[in-house]
């Protein structure tokens, strides 16, 4: 089956603070790229891409739109632990979905953005 997403942008007020958190609590090195007045910090992606955009057309959001999951396997507790120090705030800890599908939880990031993560364990 093909997957669903192929691509999601996050949008930031501040796109040095918004790599800063992600960096950290992914612990990877988001690139940064200026594409006349859109810039975007591109998330290291395989199959799936990701981005954090800054533009004046993007604005973050706690409770519109979509809920997007990231990935935190293998054990999306060690992401969580990270967020508040990197300038977020926990809005629903880990919690088992079910046995077969695993964990998630949900956070604000340093822009204001509603996400999720899940994992395995």
């Amino acid at each position: 089956m093909k997957p669903w997403a192929t691509w999601f942008e996050i949008p930031a007020t501040d796109l040095p603070r918004a790599k800063r958190f992600y960096d950290t609590i992914f612990q990877m090195d988001i690139e940064i790229l200026d594409l006349g007045g859109l810039q975007m910090g591109i998330f290291p992606h395989g199959e799936v891409g990701a981005a954090l955009c800054r533009h004046d057309s993007y604005r973050p959001s706690d409770t519109h739109g979509p809920l997007i999951y990231l990935n935190a396997n293998p054990d999306l507790q060690l992401v969580l632990d990270r967020i508040g120090p990197a300038g977020g705030q926990v809005l629903r800890p880990k919690t088992q979905i079910s046995p077969e599908h695993g964990y998630m939880a949900v956070f604000l990031d340093s822009e204001g953005n509603r996400l999720a993560l899940h994992s395995e364990g």
